[in-house]
């Protein structure tokens, strides 16, 4: 990294200005005399200008990869779970209607960490309909790890 120094330098001539009162005192620089002329470098408020917007700049970044990165995550889970579902729910449906019942279980090593509960009650409103709630979840993810899938089937008497 580049060492920056601050420079402060006033030019004197070799004789000094006289003072108007004639006090003898030291005379300011005038419009010719500039404070720091001929030198080279950044004034501490330029740098900490400079630092403040790359601090900004860095948060945002960092903000947008943490959040795409949650979003990859929170996609897979939901495009896996969504088709794990649907699969488990055709088998339920093609099966016997009176044979069906509550249950769960796994998908085995194909998808390790996901599981599915099945939960199927009446509906009080309508006697011959079913309600099929279907649950897949997955034990690695902490939050956001629950899929549910509901089906209305007639199961005649």
């Amino acid at each position: 990294m580049k060492k920056m120094s601050i420079f402060l330098s006033i030019r004197r001539s070799e004789k000094p200005a006289s003072d108007p009162r004639g006090s003898g005192g030291p005379v300011t620089p005038g419009p010719s005399q500039r404070v720091g002329a001929g030198c080279n470098g950044f004034t501490l408020l330029e740098v900490m200008i400079a630092m403040a917007i790359l601090a900004i700049s860095l948060v945002a970044v960092y903000q947008s990869q943490s959040q795409s990165l949650s979003m990859a995550s929170d996609s897979r889970f939901l495009t896996t779970a969504s088709l794990l579902a649907q699969g488990r729910m055709a088998e339920i449906d093609a099966a016997n209607p009176r044979q069906m019942a509550s249950g769960k279980g796994d998908f085995g090593e194909t998808f390790p960490g996901y599981s599915w509960e099945v939960e199927m009650s009446d509906v009080e409103e309508i006697p011959l309909l079913k309600r099929i709630v279907l649950t897949v979840t997955n034990s690695r993810m902490t939050t956001r790890n629950a899929y549910h899938l509901t089906l209305y089937k007639v199961v005649p008497p």
